[in-house]
């Protein structure tokens, strides 16, 4: 731990996939002299990027973190993950954020998952800066990127950077406020030399310096009322106010260059130093008392009651869990006892361990601001609160996507499945966005992500980290059958075979139900004709019968049955013949009632870019899909619709191809209707193939 708090910097890397941003976080750790090459994630070498799953996709899937020092401060880095496939996880891993470094690179400008991530900086209230990478690849384009971003993000997102040269001809970055030119040398080297700026920007930068200044003013009654009487602010006053205006949110400086190939990076650095805020700066965490009813406040002080929040989790079949978690007050150290408020439990743990990418070394102490590792916590899982036993605070947790993907998980080898289920347990500690369930109505085991990729990428750990091998396919979808009609049936069961027999006899109404009622049964006997203690026998009939219909062997729903008459044998009834009596009366009865298929219907939300539009909308309708609302937001388009869940079991993987990777989407179930008549028959047909 750093001796002050206040030359803290812990920061998140976030933007969409592919935008650089393990890349930049690399070349910070190179230029910092952590490391003694630039690693590449296209070759293989980052240290952030380090599982074979990242390595073989080239993408990063799990948060990494790392540490170094800059102008005698201490920058944790927390290099997030952009795929939406796992955008939960950088959602998790943001809540250990002070602020937030926001990419867009020069070639795509923002996409949707940089909004996506954008907004949950919202929602925690993190102040940022944007770095607009690839500034030296073909097709580059920095002014239209600064159109995109202010267009999306707002006027308060003003350049302090601007690139000497454009795309393949870039040479380094000018600094707005010091009209400095910083000319890099060819190669990753990071090497630059400080020369005045090309005589051809200075239009440009005077332009956006005005825009800065003005902004700083607006940060400060004090600096605003100068700036007024007298049109200036000085370089100082310039300098000094820049922090308060990027910390209070008024300013998003927009910077430049390119990780990969270390351009523009030690000025990114320096400004993060200059204008991230330190734990202090961020002043107080919020959280609630153990009961949940009253406001508990921690300041980040060393001497303050601890507080921390679990914001990952590694489960590792050796090693055991390993928990990072994110310090907000007081003072970790090894060996100690503490207590998980989100789930009434003491926790022991021994070494407390500084990540550093797939390294981790022993710290004697964490403090506010600071990001550790502790092994084998046994009841703690991401989004928990740690915190002293005798001053206990609870940190509510972010609200995570729901699933959108759902693949059917088959063992390769038989009798695996029990193997399987506590592997794949063992991962759902580590994403919570992982589902698991196994559907009684299908007898399938269900495993629910964000999409393909964070499937298969799951598969993938699942065999490297538990030997586990398993296939995948499509999961069946849980149709259910019902009624149309109105029918009074008899059942009758009667069996004479010397000896006592068996008679049981009653008359059933039937009619449908809405949706969602379910089964009901109402006994209307008059008379005794049927004793009261055989009739609970007859319902009990009905409801053994309803998990395979009559038509395709699916759960029979929303009706209800009236018992109206009936007649009983003194000496042969029994319980046992009114069941089978009430079963064969509604198996008859359902045939005579105009059975039909029900099938589950989705709602979606699918935010897509406005070109995209007339091709999302032609899709969904050729999925039977009914469209129920649109809504602008800036260049994107929000659609929301109903649609079947059987037309929409790929819909992750095709949406990323209609839109380029640019959509994205969230799906619930919603209820269930009707299959049309032409679709009912293949669906009955394809039942009764798969039952021989």
């Amino acid at each position: 731990m750093t001796d002050e708090t206040k030359n803290v910097r812990t920061f998140a890397i976030i933007s969409h996939g592919g935008a650089g941003k393990t890349s930049l976080a690399e070349a910070m750790l190179f230029n910092a002299g952590v490391t003694t090459r630039l690693g590449k994630t296209d070759e293989g070498t980052s240290i952030m990027d380090y599982e074979p799953e990242e390595v073989k996709r080239k993408i990063t899937i799990s948060t990494a973190f790392n540490t170094l020092n800059w102008k005698k401060h201490q920058l944790t880095v927390i290099d997030t993950p952009g795929d939406f496939n796992f955008i939960a996880e950088t959602k998790t891993s943001m809540q250990g954020a002070d602020a937030v470094l926001v990419l867009t690179d020069a070639i795509d400008g923002v996409r949707v998952q940089t909004e996506k991530v954008w907004e949950f900086a919202d929602e925690m209230g993190q102040p940022r800066i944007i770095f607009v990478s690839k500034i030296d690849k073909e097709r580059a384009d920095f002014q239209k990127t600064i159109q995109d971003v202010q267009a999306n993000f707002g006027k308060s997102c003003v350049p302090l950077q601007l690139p000497i040269g454009v795309a393949e001809n870039c040479q380094g970055v000018v600094d707005i406020l010091n009209a400095k030119a910083y000319y890099y040398t060819k190669g990753d080297s990071g090497q630059f030399e400080v020369k005045d700026m090309p005589p051809e920007l200075a239009d440009q930068v005077a332009q956006y310096k005005e825009e800065v200044v003005e902004r700083v003013a607006e940060s400060s009654d004090e600096l605003l009322e100068k700036y007024l009487e007298e049109g200036e602010l000085s370089a100082e006053e310039v300098k000094n106010g820049l922090r308060g205006a990027v910390i209070s949110g008024k300013l998003i400086p927009i910077t430049c260059g390119s990780g990969a190939s270390n351009i523009g990076i030690q000025p990114l650095m320096d400004l993060i130093v200059e204008c991230f805020p330190s734990p202090q700066d961020q002043g107080e965490k919020k959280g609630l008392n153990s009961q949940g009813d009253a406001e508990v406040v921690r300041q980040p002080d060393p001497n303050a009651p601890l507080s921390a929040l679990v914001i990952k989790t590694i489960s590792d079949p050796y090693a055991g869990r390993l928990s990072i978690l994110r310090v907000f007050s007081g003072t970790l150290t090894p060996d100690s006892t503490v207590l998980n408020s989100t789930k009434s439990s003491k926790e022991r743990f021994g070494q407390l361990l500084r990540l550093k990418g797939k390294n981790q070394e022993p710290i004697q102490s964490a403090g506010p601001g600071d990001i550790v590792a502790v092994a084998k916590l046994k009841e703690t899982t991401t989004q928990d609160t740690l915190c002293s036993e005798k001053d206990p605070i609870v940190f509510p947790p972010v609200e995570l996507p729901p699933a959108i993907y759902s693949l059917a998980v088959e063992p390769k080898s038989k009798g695996d499945e029990e193997k399987i289920f506590s592997s794949l347990y063992r991962l759902l500690e580590e994403d919570l966005t992982l589902k698991l369930e196994r559907k009684e109505e299908t007898k399938e085991m269900i495993l629910s992500g964000m999409g393909e990729i964070h499937i298969e990428a799951t598969i993938d750990k699942l065999k490297r980290k538990f030997g586990v091998e398993v296939n995948l396919k499509l999961p069946k979808v849980t149709y259910k059958e019902t009624i149309k009609g109105k029918t009074r049936i008899q059942g009758k069961y009667k069996k004479q075979s010397g000896g006592r027999g068996q008679y049981g006899d009653c008359w059933i109404e039937m009619e449908p139900l809405p949706r969602g009622e379910g089964f009901k049964f109402y006994d209307k006997i008059v008379g005794g004709v049927i004793p009261k203690q055989y009739i609970p026998a007859v319902e009990k009939g009905i409801a053994e019968a309803l998990p395979e219909g009559p038509l395709a062997g699916y759960p029979v729903v929303d009706f209800k049955v009236d018992l109206v008459d009936g007649s009983f044998h003194p000496v042969d009834s029994s319980e046992m013949a009114f069941k089978i009596a009430g079963s064969m009366a509604f198996k008859k009865a359902i045939m005579e009632a105009k059975p039909t298929l029900l099938e589950p219907i989705v709602i979606m939300e699918i935010t897509v870019p406005d070109d995209c539009m007339g091709d999302i909308i032609g899709d969904l309708n050729s999925r039977r899909g009914r469209v129920l609302g649109m809504e602008s937001k800036g260049k994107k388009q929000i659609v929301k619709a109903n649609v079947p869940l059987s037309e929409v079991l790929k819909y992750a993987p095709d949406l990323r191809s209609m839109t380029a990777g640019r959509g994205m989407f969230t799906m619930k179930f919603s209820h269930y209707e009707e299959v049309p008549a032409q679709l009912q028959e293949k669906i009955i047909e394809a039942s009764k193939e798969e039952e021989k």
